[in-house]
């Protein structure tokens, strides 16, 4: 009778990463992951209404302050790219996820576009989506301080 081969992995490493595996699954079960998104555009005629002449702003700056269900406050700093897109996203424990959020535009740096278009900039909403899952803000919009000719 030949003699049983002898095994080259000792079990305990293995034993150590079926637990490291357990132990990922399990956190990532009570993790939660919340984004915000939004746009900001120059809105070239100061019109309220995105067209054709209207472009995104590269580089504007929008905060995002959010209270957790524990009641912490925590402050995001976001800047749009090249499409005027920004966005914050956060993972945190489900029993300390986002309650309530206010999104607001704080400044562009583009060399026209440097007016706040709308009055009451500042979103505020309850963050109520599942993990995973996006809120998209309104648009912010910006307006230049002289207004082109051919908006008239």
């Amino acid at each position: 009778m030949a003699a049983a081969p002898h095994r080259r992995w000792p079990l305990l490493p293995q034993l150590g990463l079926a637990l490291a595996v357990l132990l990922a699954v399990a956190t990532a079960a009570e993790a939660w992951t919340g984004e915000i998104r939004g746009r900001v555009v120059c809105d070239v005629c100061g019109d309220a209404a995105i067209g054709p002449e209207d472009h995104a702003l590269e580089g504007a700056e929008v905060a995002v302050l959010c209270i957790t269900k524990s009641g912490e406050v925590i402050n995001y700093q976001a800047f749009t790219d090249s499409k005027g897109i920004y966005a914050v996203a956060e993972t945190m424990p489900e029993s300390d996820r986002w309650e309530s959020c206010l999104a607001r535009p704080i400044s562009s740096f583009h060399q026209h576009c440097t007016r706040r278009g709308d009055a009451h900039s500042g979103v505020k909403f309850t963050y109520n989506k599942p993990s995973g899952n996006s809120h998209i803000i309104k648009t912010f919009l910006y307006k230049p301080a002289n207004t082109p000719l051919y908006c008239s």
